[in-house]
């Protein structure tokens, strides 16, 4: 018997839409990058891009635990010497609510070619408004 190997031709590609109101962040972005590398479906393989586009709304009102709020840092380096800025978590989540779910999804992604191009099919707004309706995306189920 052989081994089932999924061709970029054969598969669907579904759209999926979370709502981030209230979830946590990393078990939210665990469950996302689980759907954009098609591990939730049963032909998934690791060579192939079998995802789903997931759209997330609401990211302005996601949660974190502990002390994140005030601790946790985004950092970034203009490629100058002594061009390390950062923000923290709050600062973030008033300026670019976005960012903090692209940077999470990303973190939980594999470093690679494959990965890069399915994080392009990551749609992510700060308030529960998104242009995506003509795609018709099903509610994704996100277990707390």
């Amino acid at each position: 018997m052989k081994t089932y190997a999924a061709k970029p031709t054969e598969h669907e590609r579904n759209w999926l839409v979370v709502d981030a109101e209230g979830e946590t962040l990393g078990r939210l972005a665990t469950q996302i990058a689980d759907a954009l590398r098609g591990k939730r479906k049963p032909h998934y393989t690791p060579h192939i891009d079998t995802g789903d586009f997931v759209v997330v709304v609401n990211a302005e009102k996601v949660h974190v635990t502990g002390n994140k709020r005030a601790d946790k840092r985004y950092y970034r380096h203009s490629g100058h010497p002594g061009g390390l800025r950062w923000r923290s978590f709050e600062d973030m989540q008033s300026r670019r609510p976005e960012q903090i779910i692209m940077l999470a999804v990303k973190g939980m992604m594999p470093r690679n070619r494959l990965a890069r191009k399915q994080l392009t099919k990551l749609k992510v707004y700060s308030g529960p408004e998104h242009p995506h309706a003509a795609q018709k995306p099903q509610p994704m189920d996100v277990t707390r």
